[in-house]
């Protein structure tokens, strides 16, 4: 099982959260500050960032068949990638992974410390 923080179209109530159905909601969960996230128009883009914000999303558990569907839909490795991400909450979790955004957010809106 590999614990993954989700920001954006994943997240329950989404429009693309049905591709987590049959996995396990962990918690709400928020980066440490460093990554700012920006709005595409229809969907959102996490990247490495200083000074960055602490970004607000959700935790689960994915299965490794569920994480290579996520993958694809995500467009790995061309739009995003999937690495390490920094979580202050919950504060005992070393090591969840994210998608970061692959492209250049320079014209991008920023969406703070959510989506929408």
């Amino acid at each position: 099982m590999t614990k993954l923080f989700i920001y954006g179209t994943l997240k329950r109530g989404y429009s693309r959260s049905a591709a987590l159905d049959d996995q396990q909601f962990v918690s709400p969960a928020r980066t440490l500050a460093y990554y700012r996230l920006f709005d595409t128009g229809a969907y959102p883009a996490l990247v490495d960032a200083v000074p960055g914000v602490a970004v607000e999303g959700e935790l689960w558990e994915v299965d490794d068949g569920c994480l290579a569907r996520l993958d694809q839909i995500e467009d790995v490795p061309r739009l995003f990638r999937r690495q390490p991400v920094a979580l202050a909450e919950p504060p005992d979790v070393t090591d969840a992974e994210t998608y970061l955004y692959q492209l250049d957010a320079a014209d991008l809106r920023d969406c703070g410390a959510r989506w929408p």
